[in-house]
């Protein structure tokens, strides 16, 4: 509320000693202004800012020459004028259009001539008109009026007394709150005996925009008027109130905060006359750690800087715990500390094949890595990375590599990581600032040479708003790179050269082709049947045993056992599945330990049923030969090896290709390249060319709700077009897999091992593959492959004449 006020200019400064022009409105004041007639014509003045309410005095200042002119001949003359509020203020020179059409009678009481130039007019408002026309718009506006509203007597009933009561209590309580505004106003605000001069002069000074003043003059019900200027004034009450509660608050803190820093001044004076500086204690015990540490000059002078900048800082400074946890943390790193390896490999070699059975080729990689290491005592050499499908023992071979060293253990998993922050920190400068994960662990393990396993590195996140954790790992995983690694929170180089990383992945497709480089791959491949019953025998049902707490001897697994449940009840490359089952099975029999004496201790193929449920996988079995069309492929996927078959079908049509199975765009295209060459080589099959537009093609891939792609299903199709239009036999126990072009070249594939595994679990002996492929079966050990028979093939015609037999199938469809 502005009580008295008008654009900053203050009645009592301009009227200062003129008592005669207080500007309250007494009882008889109200009458005459009552009986008053307006004039049919009158000056019209427009207001920029304000709204005049009848009864009321208020100040202007008048600027526009216009205004000026009707002022001073109004004044003159003695002539009653028509103030009207302007729609938009921001209008400089307005018409008789941006005006409202509600305005207030005024007479001037006084024009003053201000020092710096502006003329200012008091004027009273007398009653609300209407304009109804303008009738001259030179000199100034002239426009017809009539009365608005003729002006009713207030209601005497006890809800409007006590209405009035109210508003004049409010605006009192703001006049008390408001520093800013005289005491006199609330003087004046008690003394004013008119209801409806209260309300027109609390409205002409309350605290709201020009549009809402407006509507308040042009309420006709006076009850209503009251009850809208008692909300108005409700409202500024609350801001006032809350605006008050900050300014106390704001107050108390910072009285508070001058109290505590007097406090902790004196506080302080104490203990240094008692020889208790505060932070001593820990600033002797960072000096302790620190003449012990093995550092270079650069990491001293570091450590040094800021350890002064510590010294410096207030005790009680927030920023002085920051500065302690940064020194805290850079003197626990372990600088220059290193365990010492243990190189003999022999101890390496038994250490490997105790904890993994199988993975020959993976043992010797890293026992050749252990070598080289050895030979050079250098650890500058490609950091390993272990790829291959999930649970076949990624991680565990690098605590494996750890142990045959010697050396310290870390495990740190890189799933989802997508803040470059999480392995280079963030500067101590920010509120909540940590070390990376790569110096967090460092300082965890105490040695500055330990097996670091970079665990799903092929689940990092690529670049964000968060910067790129890829390639922060580029500067971790060089030799060349990574003997000055930038921790943003430790804001100095550490050697991390010493460091053994072994990275671990399923898959090099999501890592960064800068980052394989940077890295030697060994894959890890799935397990042979017999390969994961002896994991199951050595490993897993000890583990299980002991983890359940049951004796050896207690429970028994056969090995026809343990064969039923890896081929009924787990499809995957590793053993983790394999475990889960065998921790059911012995789970659901301990209870028969506890309870039964004479329980059944071993556990039989027939009792799997009862323990694990119904067979949840079929054997994968290669089919006969009986039907034209149907080709057995092989693929492979992210828990290892699988067999598909590829179903072709003909029926009557224009020779429309219609493909099924949940195919992904590659493997479409591959299907489409199969169709297109036994198109242009019709005749080298025996076929008429004119049966392509007379018969449609439908190509099925069985288990629809797998996606599947790839171009690896390449001569499988190829060979099931060529089956179903010469309804000829296709060989009997074959396989294929191999990417075709439309030149009929026969491209290779990847994923070798693990097809052929899966070609072994369906008991395929015969197996179609490039010529290109031969060094990736020379390259797989001679028992994995024992019983196996390859024929590679340059070219489709070749895949033809092998895989499809001159004889028919029985009952021959009549493809013409």
């Amino acid at each position: 509320m502005k009580l008295f006020e008008t654009e900053n200019l203050m009645i009592s400064d301009i009227l200062e000693n003129e008592t005669e022009f207080i500007p309250l409105l007494s009882s008889e004041d109200e009458d005459l202004i009552i009986a008053e007639e307006i004039p049919e014509l009158l000056p019209i003045l427009a207001l920029r800012n304000t709204v005049l309410f009848p009864g009321v005095v208020i100040p202007i200042t008048v600027g526009r020459d216009k205004s000026i002119k009707l002022i001073k001949e109004a004044y003159r003359t003695k002539k009653l004028i028509g103030v009207v509020a302007q729609k938009d203020a921001e209008i400089e020179e307005p018409t008789f259009d941006d005006l409202n059409k509600i305005g207030t009678v005024a007479n001037i009481i006084k024009i003053l001539q201000m020092p710096d130039g502006n003329t200012t007019a008091i004027i009273q408002g007398k009653k609300r008109f209407q304009l109804l026309e303008l009738v001259q718009e030179e000199p100034y506006f002239k426009a017809r009026v009539a009365e608005f509203e003729p002006t009713e007597k207030p209601p005497k009933d006890k809800e409007f007394r006590a209405l009035i009561a109210s508003l004049k209590d409010l605006s009192i309580q703001i006049i008390n709150m408001s520093p800013n505004l005289p005491s006199d106003a609330a003087f004046a605000i008690k003394n004013i005996e008119s209801p409806v001069f209260l309300v027109n002069f609390v409205s002409s000074n309350l605290n709201i925009d020009v549009k809402e003043k407006q509507a308040l003059l042009e309420i006709s019900d006076f009850r209503e008027r009251a009850k809208n200027v008692l909300s108005a004034l409700s409202g500024e009450l609350q801001m006032l109130q809350l605006k008050n509660q900050i300014q106390n608050k704001v107050k108390t803190d910072i009285d508070k905060q001058q109290r505590d820093y007097f406090l902790n001044q004196q506080m302080k004076t104490i203990q240094e006359e008692l020889g208790d500086v505060p932070g001593a204690q820990d600033i002797n015990s960072l000096k302790e750690k620190a003449g012990k540490k093995k550092w270079s000059k650069t990491v001293k002078e570091q450590f040094d800087k800021e350890l002064e900048k510590l010294q410096r800082m207030n005790s009680m400074s927030p920023d002085f715990s920051v500065q302690l946890n940064y020194l805290e943390f850079f003197t626990d790193l372990p600088w220059s500390e290193y365990t010492k390896d243990n190189f003999d490999l022999k101890r390496a070699e038994r250490i490997l094949d105790r904890d993994h059975y199988g993975l020959e080729k993976v043992k010797e990689r890293i026992i050749e890595h252990l070598a080289v290491i050895k030979l050079k005592n250098d650890l500058k050499a490609p950091i390993l990375c272990l790829v291959g499908p999930p649970g076949v023992g990624k991680t565990s071979l690098g605590k494996s590599i750890a142990k045959a060293l010697g050396r310290k253990y870390i495990r740190m998993s890189l799933g989802g990581v997508r803040d470059e922050a999480e392995l280079r920190g963030h500067r101590k400068t920010y509120i909540g600032a940590l070390p990376g994960r790569i110096m967090q662990n460092i300082k965890k393990v105490k040695a500055s040479n330990p097996v670091f396993v970079l665990d799903e590195v092929d689940k990092v996140l690529g670049a964000s708003t968060s910067g790129d954790p890829q390639a922060a790992l580029l500067e971790i995983l060089d030799p060349e790179q990574n003997n000055a690694f930038h921790d943003n929170y430790l804001e100095v180089d550490y050697d991390l050269s010493k460091v053994m990383f072994v990275a671990t992945a399923n898959t090099l497709m999501t890592i960064h082709p800068a980052l394989v480089d940077r890295m030697e791959v060994i894959d890890v491949s799935g397990y042979l049947l017999e390969e994961k019953v002896e994991i199951a025998k050595r490993h897993l049902i000890p583990k299980q045993l002991y983890e359940h707490g049951v004796k050896k001897g207690q429970l028994t697994f056969p090995k026809k056992t343990i064969e039923r449940i890896i081929d009924n009840y787990t499809r995957e490359a590793g053993v983790r599945k394999l475990e889960k089952n065998i921790a059911t099975i012995i789970r659901k029999n301990v209870k028969y330990i506890v309870e039964d004496p004479n329980y059944k201790k071993k556990i039989e193929e027939q009792d799997l049923r009862k323990t694990l449920g119904p067979t949840r996988f079929q054997k994968e079995k290669s089919i006969s030969n009986d039907v034209a069309g149907v080709v057995t492929g092989l693929a492979w996927t992210a828990v290892g090896g699988e067999i598909l078959f590829i179903e072709v079908s003909l029926s009557k049509g224009k020779g429309t290709l219609t493909l099924t199975g949940n195919l992904g765009d590659v493997m479409k295209e591959s299907a489409t390249i199969a169709y297109e060459y036994i198109k242009s080589h019709a005749e080298y099959l025996d076929i008429d060319p004119d049966i392509f537009q007379k018969w449609n093609v439908h190509i099925h891939i069985p288990e629809g709700a797998t996606p599947k792609d790839g171009p690896s299903a390449g001569v499988t199709m190829f060979t099931a077009l060529a089956s179903a239009f010469t309804q000829r036999k296709v060989r009997s126990g074959i396989a294929m897999t191999g990417e075709t072009t439309l030149r009929g070249k026969v491209l290779p594939v990847g994923g070798i091992k693990e097809k052929i595994l899966a070609a072994k679990r369906a008991k395929i002996k015969d197996i179609v593959l490039s010529v290109e492929n031969k060094k990736d079966i020379e390259d797989i050990k001679e028992s994995y492959i024992a019983g196996l028979s390859f024929h590679y093939v340059n070219n489709m015609t070749e895949v033809i004449d092998y895989a499809l037999l001159k004889v028919k199938v029985d009952n021959p469809a009549n493809i013409s």
